[in-house]
């Protein structure tokens, strides 16, 4: 391993931290400014993950494939550069919808990418460990740049968090190419063995047979459904009311920056313990606070009980984050098709998180921001439990039962 390609990658985490998600909650904010109801914001923002789910196989198939990886990963962002700088200027329906897409599509390459770029630094030992780290970078440059958001949509207005990202992105193209080509153990990379053979380019069927990647993938999908449009849903609804006493765009950052501090610790932690006790109870520990949150979210329906949903928010996300793209590395590990694993994960992620603001923003539309979020609550216990009775079955136990890197899978 290259110390100066680690630390490289680390801030290349750290500035892609703002570019990987898009606008976040800003993005409401921005359409709310420009008089979108909610449905038609939700919507909007499901058009970015539809485009992101129809390219999220193919882009983890060619991170196990390509071999310039700075060249994909740069592209990726200056992607996101020229989605964002269309949304500022044209803001219509038509160009939003498309700056979305690219938005999406960008994103799909940019997670396998980074999970393949890691993995082939570090090799699978020190995969969990680095992971932490780079997620612990990505929640600071997270909270960094909520910060400067904040401050600056309090000065500025809205149209300042457009500059922000724009500069994040610059910043994380440079930082890539900080990490050296030559540092890149491309068969590493892809999760094959330094001495193994010529393995085959990836293929859907490998992935079909893995029982545990496949409880794996709807677990994901149920979560992300129950809770990705749970915030930027939190700060539409303060923005659309009346009586809110605090800026919306300040808000938004608010939030961002409690739950990315929370992360930070919580990937940490996440790092150290997943040697000792497995990926699969981090998981489960990240699907128990989901419901938790939602609740919360339900019935309290004032600005005060922010801090105590993004605090789960945190604790759940920075759980994930490392448990996750470990818990595939270990599940397919010698079969070199690691990132296209990745990427089915991400897929049913997409899926989930890309209904889910159109669902909620329906449901709201219908009925209130309670019942949409306590809908949010049932859909995460339902991935719990099929998370639990998975873990019981047969296959899964089959899969988990080969020789392990160290602690359980």
């Amino acid at each position: 391993m290259s110390l100066r390609s680690l630390q490289a990658l680390c801030l290349v985490n750290f500035f892609m931290a703002d570019v990987r998600d898009g606008l976040g909650p800003f993005l409401g904010i921005f359409m709310t400014e420009h008089h979108w109801k909610p449905e038609s914001i939700g919507w909007v923002m499901t058009s970015a993950g539809v485009a992101s789910l129809l390219v999220t196989l193919p882009a983890g198939m060619a991170a196990d494939a390509v071999r310039n990886k700075r060249l994909m990963l740069s592209t990726g962002t200056l992607t996101v550069i020229l989605a964002t700088i269309m949304l500022w200027y044209f803001p219509g329906p038509t160009v939003t919808v498309v700056s979305q897409v690219m938005t999406g599509m960008a994103a799909a390459f940019i997670a396998p990418l980074m999970t393949a770029m890691t993995l082939g630094l570090t090799g699978p030992e020190k995969f969990g460990y680095q992971t932490g780290r780079n997620e612990a970078f990505n929640h600071a440059g997270n909270m960094t740049a909520a910060a400067v958001a904040g401050a600056s949509v309090w000065y500025w207005g809205t149209g300042a968090v457009f500059v922000l990202m724009t500069v994040m992105a610059l910043l994380a193209t440079t930082c890539v190419m900080g990490i050296r080509e030559c540092d890149i153990n491309n068969r590493l990379a892809r999760g094959l063995k330094a001495d193994a053979g010529n393995a085959a380019l990836p293929r859907l069927s490998v992935l079909l047979r893995e029982p545990a990647l496949l409880i794996g993938g709807v677990t994901v999908l149920l979560f992300h459904l129950g809770n990705a449009a749970l915030m930027p849903m939190l700060s539409v609804r303060v923005a659309a009311s009346p009586e809110a006493w605090i800026n919306p765009g300040v808000f938004a950052a608010a939030t961002v920056i409690i739950s990315q501090a929370v992360m930070i610790f919580a990937a940490l932690y996440a790092a150290r313990r997943a040697q000792s006790t497995g990926y699969l109870s981090l998981i489960t520990a990240a699907l128990c606070i989901l419901p938790v949150r939602a609740a919360v979210a339900s019935f309290g329906d004032g600005i005060a009980f922010m801090p105590a949903i993004q605090i789960l928010d945190g604790m759940a996300a920075g759980l994930l984050g490392v448990a996750v793209p470990g818990f595939v590395v270990r599940v397919l590990d010698g079969k070199g098709h690691t990132n296209a694993g990745q990427s089915f994960i991400l897929l049913m992620q997409g899926a989930g998180a890309a209904l889910s603001p159109a669902m909620m923003g329906t449901l709201i539309s219908h009925f209130s921001f309670s019942a949409a979020f306590a809908v949010m609550g049932a859909i995460a216990v339902l991935a719990l439990i099929i998370w639990l009775v998975g873990q019981h079955l047969t296959l899964l136990k089959a899969a988990t039962s080969r020789p392990q890197l160290g602690g359980d899978l």
